[in-house]
């Protein structure tokens, strides 16, 4: 019999899902740290290891079974090296190095791409305690053929929930630093025998592997001047209108990627691509007919992998054409002038509470990578089921590791973080020396805490090459704590500024009290962001995104209509500060449909002339509808498909509209200001000039703009549902012309200056503007550009 190493040792035994004790022979082995491993031919009798299968808590038994292994080849083995983690390429061989600081046994587990499908294991490795660890940290290296053959880890230890460990050998287990995962290969499909949850297996990466940038480098788009769109890789061309010929790929953008640039868009954000199980709410739908799919991604089961099934090569070649494919979209867009940014998901993962499954941190070292309880409970801020761990400081180092990959590796040029607030949250069993390196006066501090400088955003902002890229947070979390405005920041951190929408949102449909904070909001929120010394650019405004209503529904429903969700409509946020226009739902009279159209370009408007960085999600841009629902995190269909038909309808006015709003304002020198406007530039006006109305019922706000490029600007909101008629500032030698008037309708809504009868348009208007008056329509926006007065006296 041949075994790797000659001292006594745990061995975990191929083709079983359990951790074996070795009987040693009296044939001389080589020493511990050094190895070649051999299999045994398929059909071959000789017995490799006498074994009995056992659980740590479990009293180990004489030896009574005998184990056949599969043909492998032949693997010389070494102890490797601790750094750096995850599988790596070198010296002729692949070096595998894991953290487990609890394990008391550990495995390398090599799976051929058939035995995945069938769900065993090739063969084992065994890693010894002492060669094959340092510190808390396993490794080995293996030199050998690698083709079409991935790996995993078992892991053994304690089985103990009331203590916060999950240790349990029958699983193979995901490593956290896995450049790519293998196992279904289609979008939604289940695996043989209706499986969800098939065994899944990591990319062994190979020096050959290569990408041609074609010299690719980063746009480095100065922060002030994005125009962001949120999107899904999915559903941006799954629809069949989409023609493209990878639907619902990285590819498939790649195939769109000129709609963006038509729409004026310079910065894509995807909703997670990293790998997540989209069958992770498999279930039949009978309000819908089909089934429910985790669609939108919010649930990481590796961070370092792209989703696989967003690529149009699936787990071919092991997974490495889908990250080529990523790279390609990124790629292709800045071969644009689009800068590519990730939604990240680092609050919780996919393993959820103590009744999720085990498949990568938990089995590795689950008290180490979540935030539990003295008692083995899982803390729940996230509202997911668990909440990592972010300020421990292996997982701390884990998430720059992860971050620093996509920008070295994958060209990423930005991030927004999911519930960004819960990575300033204290780590479990959180403490002074923990936190700062050194004890201090005063209590522990209790897990959850939120911290002052948290030490992951701190190494996440100070570090060479993140600091140099766009780090946007959500900031707040599910656990209540709220951080618009006061999200520790470094100067550098731009936050979703879900102030600016829930403000917009009210003052724009009518609401009294709002004109004041409203006119913040159009200055980039100075009173969140001034005082601690950021920019107008650290807000991304926002009103709508793809959690919540789209901006049609925005402005057709009052109540949310989730019952497609298969839910009883009680899932979903009921305070939506949305309104119907006087009529719930699609069918309505023209009268309401008018001012719902008026109401889109109000608020497209808005975010157009604010200061800030504007961000619109996928669809909203010709009136994409989700027919009320605002929580259609389930659906892999229409209703989350960017529909082709209807932009391309020739009653689709609105993206007219929006092209030319976004042209605008990339034309104009004052909307995107590097500092906060101040009175040199900006003067206020209400019904009349300089005379501005921030009482509790006004329903105007008006200003005008001084332009390096435009001269001046004048833009007025009126959200009253009566008309009025404004007065404009007085400029000896000039006159205001008409631009944008959101109450006229298509394609009279914006004088563009190639449109057949803008001279006539602008004539009709003639005997107001005489008088620097204009009239306004009940909730409607407007924009005059002041230009020389051709026809006064000299």
């Amino acid at each position: 019999m041949e075994v790797i190493h000659s001292a006594p040792r745990s061995l975990f035994l191929p083709g079983t899902d359990s951790l074996a004790r070795v009987r040693t022979t009296t044939k001389a082995t080589p020493p511990p740290n050094f190895g070649t491993f051999h299999d045994a031919p398929r059909n071959s009798s000789r017995p490799i290891v006498v074994c009995v299968a056992r659980k740590a808590s479990v009293e180990i038994k004489e030896p009574s079974l005998v184990i056949r292994e599969r043909q492998l080849g032949k693997f010389q083995v070494s102890e490797g090296h601790p750094a750096p983690f995850g599988a790596t390429a070198r010296d002729g061989g692949v070096n595998f190095s894991v953290y487990s600081s609890n394990a008391v046994a550990a495995a390398l587990c090599l799976i051929s791409l058939s035995d995945l499908s069938k769900g065993r294991v090739t063969a084992e490795i065994p890693l010894h305690p002492v060669a094959n660890k340092t510190g808390d940290i396993w490794h080995v290296f293996l030199k050998g053929d690698f083709k079409d053959m991935l790996y995993g880890y078992r892991f053994d230890g304690k089985y103990a929930p009331e203590q916060g460990h999950y240790f349990d050998s029958s699983k193979i287990l995901l490593d956290p630093y896995a450049r790519a995962v293998v196992s279904r290969d289609e979008f939604g499909v289940v695996a043989q025998k209706d499986n969800c949850w098939p065994q899944m297996a990591c990319m062994i990466p190979a020096a050959e592997d290569k990408f041609d940038w074609e010299g690719d480098l980063p746009l480095k788009l100065p922060q002030r001047e994005l125009l962001i769109y949120e999107m899904h890789v999915r559903g941006y061309t799954k629809h069949e209108s989409s023609g493209a010929e990878k639907p619902g790929t990285y590819l498939g953008i790649v195939e769109k990627l000129d709609h963006l640039k038509d729409l004026g868009v310079n910065c894509i954000e995807l909703m997670p691509c990293q790998e997540f199980n989209e069958l992770e709410y498999y279930k039949y739908n009978s309000v819908m007919g089909d089934y429910k799919m985790n669609f939108w991604g919010y649930s990481t089961i590796n961070f370092f992998s792209p989703m696989t099934r967003y690529s149009s090569a699936g787990t071919r070649n092991c997974g490495r054409d889908a990250i080529n494919e990523f790279k390609l979209l990124v790629r292709e867009a800045h071969k644009r002038g689009i800068e590519v940014f990730m939604d990240v998901v680092f609050n919780h993962t996919a393993e959820g509470n103590e009744k999720g499954p085990i498949l990568s941190f938990r089995g590795l070292d689950n008290s180490v990578y979540y935030m539990v309880a003295p008692k083995g409970e899982f803390y729940n801020y996230s509202g997911c089921g668990n909440t990592f761990n972010c300020n421990h400081p292996v997982v701390r180092q884990f998430i720059v590791d992860c971050l620093r990959y996509w920008v070295l590796e994958m060209h990423v040029d930005g991030f927004r973080f999911d519930l960004a607030s819960i990575m300033t949250r204290g780590s479990s069993l959180c403490d002074a020396a923990n936190v700062f390196g050194s004890p201090m006066e005063g209590d522990l501090l209790t897990t959850g805490t939120p911290l002052g400088s948290p030490p992951l955003i701190d190494m996440i902002s100070n570090d060479p090459v993140l600091r140099d890229v766009k780090l946007i947070a959500e900031a707040w979390d599910a656990g209540g704590l709220y951080q618009v405005g006061t999200f520790p920041h470094w100067c550098i951190w731009s936050e979703w500024n879900g102030k600016y929408r829930d403000v917009v949102r009210q003052f724009i449909k009518g609401t009294d009290g709002f004109s004041g904070a409203f006119a913040e909001c159009l200055c980039g929120s100075p009173n969140l962001y001034q005082a601690g010394g950021r920019k107008p650019w650290n807000s991304i405004n926002f009103v709508c995104a793809h959690d919540g209503f789209s901006l049609a529904d925005l402005v057709t429903y009052t109540n949310k209509h989730n019952l497609a969700n298969g839910e009883n409509n009680n899932d979903g946020e009921n305070h939506n500060n949305s309104w119907n226009c006087g009529q719930e739902g699609e069918f309505a009279s023209i009268f309401v449909k008018k001012l719902r159209k008026r109401q889109m370009r109000n608020f497209f408007l808005c975010l157009m002339v604010s200061q800030g960085v504007p961000m619109i999600y996928m669809g909203d841009e010709y009136g994409h509808t989700k027919g009320g629902n605002n929580n259609t995190y389930c659906h892999d269909n229409y209703i989350n498909y960017f529909r082709w038909d209807k932009k391309d309808e020739a009653s689709s006015d609105f993206f007219r509209f929006c092209h030319l709003m976004t042209n605008f304002r990339r034309e104009c020198e004052s909307l995107g200001l590097n500092d906060f406007p101040t009175a040199e530039r900006l003067q206020w006006h209400g019904h009349a000039v300089g005379v501005p109305d921030w009482s509790e019922t006004s329903r105007f706000v008006g200003f005008s703009l001084v332009d390096a490029v435009k001269g001046e600007i004048y833009i007025g909101f009126n959200a009253s549902h009566l008309p009025v008629t404004i007065s404009l500032p007085e400029r000896p030698g000039y006159r205001w012309e008409p631009l944008v008037d959101t109450g006229k309708a298509a394609p009279f809504d914006f004088l563009a200056e190639d449109l057949p009868g803008r001279e006539v348009a602008i004539q009709q208007l003639a005997h107001f503007l005489d008088g620097n008056l204009y009239p306004m329509l009940s909730y409607s926006s407007v924009i005059l550009i002041l230009k020389p007065d051709l026809t006064s006296c000299s």
